[in-house]
């Protein structure tokens, strides 16, 4: 009898001693730190080929070769609308002699080493649908000009790139952040009609019919038509499957 009791006394003490039993809380598991930090994961990887073949429908600007269509930049838009045609032809041979020196073809994508200007397109286009691969290093800073104005932004930030930077009145900023990180590839996919600009990066709608505004002269709608160019900021950079559509 002594020892049943015993017994049942170790037993009471065990449950004033467990707080569940007792009919408190139990300690709340700890929680991981949502707000610590975390490895971002790549949102796509674009390693996979085959590369510079155009989707149907398609034209590739880069054949992954050489340059052949691409040309030096010469001044702005309103500065080359002054300029005589022979005047133009002559600033632009110079301008792309120059720029061969610094953007190059490396195993199938070019590469620009941040010490020259931009490269633009030999042609112009007004309404049209694009993709360009790109990456870029940490810290770096680019963009896509689009009827030679700035720009569809290419950076290393925590606002992401693909924002159409230089507006004023309406949105600069994309609606996400969904670059990869530095040195991966990302594809841009984007949309001209009118002013009005669609952006997908890494195949999320992050600009979505925006107004684009002429950088160059403010109180002018943006430019029927103009290159697209490859945008210097002193930056190493990297692009290829570069692919246009023009609308009708």
């Amino acid at each position: 009898m002594k020892n049943r009791l015993s017994v049942v006394g170790l037993c009471g003490a065990l449950f004033l001693l467990c707080p569940v039993c007792a009919g408190a809380e139990a300690p709340a598991t700890p929680k991981a730190d949502a707000g610590g930090p975390t490895a971002k994961p790549m949102a796509h990887s674009y390693d996979a080929g085959p590369h510079n073949v155009p989707p149907e429908g398609f034209v590739a600007l880069f054949n992954g070769k050489d340059l052949t269509g691409w040309k030096g930049l010469v001044a702005d838009p309103p500065k080359r609308a002054k300029m005589t045609p022979e005047a133009l032809a002559a600033a632009e041979k110079k301008a792309t002699e120059e720029a061969l020196k610094h953007w190059k073809v490396e195993d199938g994508f070019i590469v620009y080493d941040g010490k020259n200007n931009s490269l633009c397109t030999a042609k112009d286009y007004g309404d049209f649908e694009m993709y360009v691969d790109w990456k870029i290093h940490a810290g770096g800073d680019s963009g896509i000009y689009i009827r030679g104005s700035p720009q569809v932004q290419i950076w290393q930030n925590r606002v992401g790139s693909g924002g159409l930077y230089n507006n004023q009145k309406n949105p600069s900023n994309p609606l996400k952040n969904v670059d990869n990180p530095p040195e991966q590839w990302n594809r841009f996919h984007i949309k001209m009609i009118g002013e009005k600009v669609w952006v997908w990066l890494n195949e999320e709608l992050v600009v979505d019919n925006v107004t684009m505004e002429n950088y160059w002269e403010r109180g002018k709608p943006i430019y029927p038509t103009g290159q697209i160019e490859l945008q210097h900021h002193g930056s190493t950079l990297w692009f290829r499957n570069i692919y246009v559509k023009e609308l009708k």
